[in-house]
């Protein structure tokens, strides 16, 4: 049986504090009070009252003066705002994703319950850092809180954040067809829910099957997509006829066992002979082969 197992530049120039003629001044105090405009988004002229639109005479000498360094002021003012945004933006979205009060939100809020179609993995948070901290078995129905980060959704188990591979919750409960799977088997995260599914009735019908083989490296057995199920002779027949006849909640495509095969495209042929593959493993008499979409 297969195992189962997720700088900041700190040398800005500073504005001159101090100019001598008071033209300059005049020029500096208008330009640093657009800048501070830009910067600060503050509303334009036509949303201001008429009187705060227009001044209704040129500033002094001394006036400009006060102007510019108050300007200056109001500038560095807003950079040191910036750069607390700016740090702010530094913070990951996972880390706010698992802030404490994020988190107790989303628990208190969480309405909706699916079916787990395989067995997963819990992890304790969605990134990297993740620390795994169990697991849940296929069939399960778990409270979801719709968030979803990294390839992982959350969902709570005995009230508190836990994170599952995202692909493996339905709303439709999982087929067992004549109850559940009580011999300890299983099939790892990563298989198709149909694969979950034939496993869980073969199990459920056939407790004392206990070997499943899933995941090797060639055709559809690599993507997760079929199972052989260790049974031979009349045993294997009962199997290989179980599923067959339950096809379509299964979701089966097709099957082989004892050198022959049955398929959905070809069913009202029935079961059709197989050329010879020269042992028993490959003409399929030790296992029912089955495929599935």
């Amino acid at each position: 049986m297969a195992d189962h197992r997720h700088k900041r530049d700190t040398n800005a120039r500073r504005k001159p504090r101090a100019v001598v003629i008071a033209g300059p001044l005049a020029f500096l105090a208008t330009a640093s009070a657009v800048t501070l405009g830009v910067l600060t988004s503050e509303p334009a002229s036509s949303d201001l009252p008429a009187a705060a639109a227009a001044p209704s005479s040129a500033p002094s000498a001394s006036e400009s003066a006060d102007l510019a360094l108050d300007a200056d002021r109001r500038s560095r003012t807003v950079s040191r705002g910036a750069s607390r945004g700016e740090l702010t933006s530094l913070l990951s979205k996972s880390e706010m994703v698992m802030s404490q009060e994020s988190t107790r939100k989303a628990i208190k809020n969480a309405d909706r319950r699916l079916w787990t179609t395989t067995t997963l993995n819990l992890w304790d948070e969605p990134g990297k850092k993740a620390r795994q901290v169990g697991e849940i078995e296929a069939g399960e129905k778990v409270l979801v809180t719709g968030r979803e980060l990294y390839g992982r959704d959350e969902i709570v188990v005995d009230g508190t954040s836990r994170w599952v591979t995202t692909g493996y919750l339905s709303a439709e409960e999982p087929a067992t067809l004549g109850g559940a799977c009580t011999n300890g088997t299983s099939v790892p995260s990563g298989v198709s829910p149909n694969i979950v599914a034939v496993h869980a009735a073969v199990c459920a019908n056939f407790p004392e099957i206990t070997t499943y083989g899933t995941f090797r490296s060639d055709g559809e057995h690599s993507q997760g997509l079929a199972v052989d199920i260790m049974v031979s002779g009349d045993r294997g027949w009962e199997v290989a006829e179980f599923v067959r006849e339950n096809y379509e909640a299964l979701g089966v495509s097709y099957l082989i066992y004892s050198q022959q095969i049955w398929s959905v495209e070809r069913a009202g042929e029935g079961w059709r002979g197989m050329e010879d593959r020269g042992s028993t493993t490959a003409n399929h008499y030790d296992h029912v082969h089955v495929t599935t979409y």
